[in-house]
């Protein structure tokens, strides 16, 4: 029915930036959430930033670094990385919630995942 797909990721250096983008296709009536998770090696995965309706949540090992937001009309979420740091480096998936109806049907689910590597 629907289908995330990451984009983004890469190597850079310490101090760069990166947007990864989280692009949804399918039966789509809205996107009612986006979150942002992140696994680095050996370590639980964590929330990262969240946009839910109008509210917003950043984790306070990125806030002032990564801003997370969404293009209503290309049904896209995306996260807005700067001043990358060495640990950020980590898988990035995002996972929304997604209404395909008028009646309030939804959909959940996960993107593939995005490597993002800092490093020198």
């Amino acid at each position: 029915q629907v289908q995330l797909v990451e984009s983004g990721g890469g190597l850079v250096q310490p101090g760069g930036s990166l947007r990864l983008s989280c692009a949804a296709s399918g039966r789509i009536f809205s996107i009612y959430a986006i979150e942002w998770y992140r696994q680095a090696p050996g370590q639980q995965r964590e929330l990262v930033a969240s946009l839910t309706g109008g509210r917003i949540f950043v984790a306070d090992s990125v806030k002032g670094r990564f801003t997370i937001s969404r293009d209503v009309a290309k049904n896209t979420g995306y996260l807005q990385m700067t001043s990358l740091k060495p640990e950020d480096t980590a898988v990035y998936y995002c996972n929304a919630e997604i209404r395909i109806d008028s009646i309030g049907s939804t959909w959940n689910g996960w993107g593939q995942g995005t490597q993002v590597t800092v490093s020198s």
